[in-house]
């Protein structure tokens, strides 16, 4: 039996761009550019410094991920790298080739080519949890999202029963993978609690992922604050979390139309225009793709070719 395809490159290009399109034809195209135009730059600036330090403390989260594992990562090389993976992300599908590059990167460097390829899953998975489980503390207790979801589930059932489902899916996931690949994850089991969930480890796991998470929030906070939403700031950062968990799904661009179409429910959800969230999550991913420029800059110094060898 042939196995299940996922969407190629050419196709998630053609998904992002349709879910925006669908968007922009049911909402009203010219409130969304009139609101994404009036960015202020002095908003701008104050998101742009923000990203920076999301990306110092990745950096550090990858090279502490890395050194737990035994591997040496400098501080020049992982910044470097990091902001490489960000801007590949950003411009090609799926949203972790960057990521992959810079574990192809750091496997060449170092010599060990699991561990380094460990290193970097570990440390996306530290952030991706943490994202998850932020997630899903602002749905559950938070005033704001708690009377929302009370009017659509009752007792909140509904999001109980998604949670059962993601984990219930996860389980099938990791358990399939363990049957194919044994001793891989071995390997991974035994790194994952040396780098993540180890006593000495998940303090430092846990400050680091909860910071960068909170980074994003506030990012997506000032991003809405930029086109002049009046929302308070609270409020801001309570809705960001929920609308940039969209982004994870695997079949778009940087998250581009999924996480709009998330933007548009939850204003709407809340009673507000569908247009201000779209323009919201549109400012975010332009903010987003301004602050891994570095990126590129890394890329003309060093260019894929020329990895190969080293």
């Amino acid at each position: 039996m042939s196995e299940r395809r996922q969407p190629g490159p050419s196709l998630r290009w053609l998904i992002s761009l349709a879910v925006l399109a669908a968007l922009l034809w049911w909402l009203d195209p010219a409130r969304v550019a009139a609101q994404v135009t009036a960015l202020s730059p002095g908003w701008l600036a104050a998101a742009l410094v923000v990203t920076v330090v999301q990306v110092l403390l990745s950096a550090w989260r990858w090279r502490f991920t890395a050194s737990r594992l035994g591997l040496a990562l400098s501080r020049t090389r992982a910044l470097a790298d990091y902001y490489l993976a960000m801007f590949v992300n950003q411009v090609l599908p799926g949203g972790v080739l960057g990521d992959a590059l810079r574990a192809h990167r750091h496997a060449c460097h170092s010599g060990a080519v699991g561990p380094a390829w460990r290193a970097v899953l570990i440390e996306r998975f530290s952030g991706q949890l943490v994202v998850a489980l932020g997630t899903a503390g602002v749905l559950l207790f938070m005033p704001l999202w708690r009377d929302a979801l009370a009017a659509l589930w009752p007792e909140r059932v509904g999001v109980w029963m998604a949670a059962a489902a993601v984990l219930g899916l996860s389980a099938i996931a990791l358990s399939g993978a363990a049957r194919r690949f044994p001793q891989g994850w071995r390997d991974l089991r035994a790194d994952l609690y040396r780098a993540m969930l180890a006593p000495s480890a998940w303090p430092r796991q846990l400050a680091a992922s909860l910071a960068v998470v909170c980074s994003y929030a506030l990012v997506f906070a000032l991003a809405a604050r930029g086109i002049g939403v009046g929302l308070d700031f609270a409020v801001l950062l309570a809705v960001g979390l929920p609308v940039l968990l969209a982004m994870l799904i695997p079949f778009s661009v940087a998250g581009w139309g999924f996480r709009e179409a998330a933007a548009a429910a939850v204003w709407l959800a809340l009673g507000l225009p569908g247009e201000q969230g779209v323009a919201v999550a549109m400012t975010y991913g332009a903010i987003n793709l301004v602050g891994a420029l570095p990126g590129a800059v890394v890329l003309a110094r060093r260019p894929l070719q020329s990895w190969r060898a080293r």
